[in-house]
C-alpha cells in the first residue's frame, strides 16, 4: 500500500510540473498574444489587458560571427521548432553593438572576419561556414547578411508563436562578462579606465540601438529590448559619483528606443553585473526616469551560484532569498514609485557531471532556492541558454558548453532531467 501511495505522488507530482510541457510539445501551433505588449504596476499585459508571464530561453547572438549559435548543427526551422515545443514562450536574443553597426555583412565575411578575433584557424571558420550553410541551404553565403539571419529567426519564433527579445549584451562583439574586457561601463562615463570601457563607446552604443529598434518595427514577434546587459562599474566609476552615469545613459537610450519603436518594451538592468537596484531606495532613494517610455518599462534582473552579490556561505536559501528581496526584488512591491515587472533575464547551472541529476551540489542547492523564490513572485524569467556549442570560444572551434540547455549537436535536452526541476516556475500562477 506504501509503494503503490509513493506511485501515486510521483505520478501527480509529474502531471504537475511537466504538463506545461507535455501540453506545449503537443501543440507547436501556439500563437502569439494580442499585440503590443505594455505593463502597469508589476505585470506585463497583452493588448486586451490580459497577463503575459514570459517564460524565455536565451539564445546567444552576440559572439564573433554575428550570428545566433548553433546553425552549423541545425536548421533555423528545426532549432525554433525545438523552443516552441519545450514550453518556452520567448526568446532573448542577444546581439552585440559591432552586430547592430554592420547590417550589412555577409556570411561569408560573418566567418572569415570572426577567425582572428575568435582566436581559431581561418580553415575551422570556413569548415563552420560550410556546416551553416548546408542545414541552411536559403543561405547564399554571398548575399545573405547576418541581419537576415537575424530576422529568419525571429520571424520563425513568431510563426511558432514564440516572442522575442532582443538584448544589447556586448560592444565588442565576443563572450561577456569580466572587469576586463572592455563592455562594462560606458567610455563617456565618469572614471573611465581601459579594462572596463575601452569597447563600450557611447555614441556607437546609442545608434546600434537606434538601428535595432527601427529595423524591429518590421518584426512582429519582437516584443521587447534589453538596452545593455549587465553594466558593471570598476575602479572609480558607478558608485563613486552615485551611478550618476547609469541614470543618464540609461535614460537616454530608453527614450531613444521608444521614440523610434513606441511598440516594444524598454527593459533596464541594475548595476554590478545585472544584480543590484539599492540605489534606487536607499542613499538619495532616486528613481530612474522612465517618463519618456510610461507603460513600457520592465526591470532585469541576473543571479547565478557564483553571482558576488548573492552569497551564499551558510548555504542557508532564506538568507539568499532576502538578498534576492534586498537588491532587486522588492521593485516586484506595489505602489512604490519604482514598482515594475521584474524579469530574471539571466541564471543558470551546468547541466552535466554532477550528482544531484547532472548538477554538482552547489548549483542543485543554488537552483531550488531560486526556483522557491520565483514560484512565490511569480516572477518573468529566462533560463541561460539554448546553445550546446558556440561557433567559437575560448580560442576553440566548434566549442563545447555544458551550461547549455540543448546537447553539443543541438538535437534535444543536454539533461533531460531539467525541465522538472522548474517546477512551478512554468505556471503563471499570480494576476493584477
Amino acid at each position: 500500500m506504501a509503494h503503490l501511495r509513493l506511485l501515486f505522488q510521483h505520478y501527480l507530482l509529474t502531471l504537475l510540473f511537466l504538463t506545461p510541457l507535455l501540453t506545449s510539445a503537443a501543440d507547436t501551433n501556439q500563437t502569439l498574444p494580442a499585440l503590443p505588449l505594455h505593463t502597469t504596476s508589476r505585470w506585463i499585459l497583452d493588448a486586451t489587458g490580459a497577463r503575459i508571464k514570459l517564460r524565455c530561453i536565451n539564445w546567444a547572438g552576440h559572439m564573433e560571427t554575428h550570428l545566433p549559435e548553433g546553425l552549423q548543427h541545425q536548421s533555423v526551422d528545426f532549432l525554433t521548432t525545438w523552443i516552441a515545443q519545450q514550453g518556452f514562450n520567448c526568446v532573448r536574443l542577444t546581439y552585440s553593438t559591432d552586430f547592430a553597426l554592420d547590417p550589412g555583412r555577409t556570411i561569408n565575411r560573418a566567418f572569415s572576419a570572426a577567425a582572428a578575433p575568435a582566436g581559431v584557424s581561418a580553415a575551422d571558420m570556413e569548415g563552420l561556414r560550410k556546416m551553416v550553410v548546408a542545414r541552411n541551404p536559403w543561405i547564399d553565403p554571398d548575399k545573405t547578411t547576418t541581419w537576415d539571419v537575424f530576422a529568419t529567426v525571429v520571424d520563425l519564433l513568431a510563426d511558432k508563436g514564440i516572442m522575442t527579445i532582443l538584448d544589447n549584451h556586448v560592444s565588442r562583439a565576443g563572450w561577456c562578462c569580466n572587469l576586463e574586457d572592455g563592455n562594462g561601463w560606458w567610455d563617456a562615463g565618469f572614471g573611465y579606465n581601459h579594462w572596463n570601457s575601452r569597447y563600450f563607446k557611447t555614441g556607437e552604443w546609442l545608434t546600434g540601438l537606434q538601428a535595432v529598434a527601427a529595423w524591429a518595427k518590421g518584426r512582429k514577434g519582437v516584443v521587447g529590448m534589453s538596452l545593455r546587459n549587465e553594466v558593471r562599474e570598476f575602479l572609480l566609476q558607478g558608485t563613486f559619483n552615485k551611478r550618476e552615469d547609469w541614470y543618464r545613459y540609461m535614460k537616454e537610450a530608453g527614450d531613444l528606443v521608444h521614440a523610434t519603436n513606441p511598440d516594444v518594451l524598454v527593459i533596464v538592468g541594475g548595476t554590478q553585473s545585472s544584480t543590484d537596484f539599492l540605489h534606487l531606495r536607499t542613499g538619495d532613494k532616486r528613481m530612474l526616469d522612465t517618463s519618456g517610455w510610461k507603460g513600457k518599462h520592465v526591470w532585469e534582473m541576473h543571479a547565478y551560484s557564483f553571482t558576488v552579490t548573492f552569497p551564499d556561505p551558510f548555504q542557508n536559501c532564506d538568507m539568499v532569498k532576502a538578498q534576492y528581496g534586498l537588491f532587486g526584488g522588492f521593485v516586484l512591491e506595489q505602489g512604490k514609485e519604482y514598482t515594475g515587472p521584474l524579469f530574471l533575464s539571466e541564471f543558470g547551472v551546468g547541466m552535466e557531471g554532477g550528482p544531484m541529476d547532472g548538477l554538482n551540489e552547489k548549483d542543485d542547492r543554488y537552483l531550488k532556492c531560486l526556483v522557491s523564490w520565483l514560484e512565490s513572485n511569480d516572477a518573468d524569467w529566462a533560463i541561460w541558454a539554448i546553445q550546446g556549442s558556440y561557433y567559437a570560444r575560448d580560442k576553440r572551434a566548434d566549442a563545447d558548453e555544458t551550461w547549455g540547455l540543448m546537447n553539443h549537436n543541438f538535437s534535444g535536452w543536454r539533461n533531460p532531467a531539467f525541465p522538472a526541476m522548474l517546477k512551478n516556475m512554468w505556471n503563471m500562477t499570480q494576476q493584477p
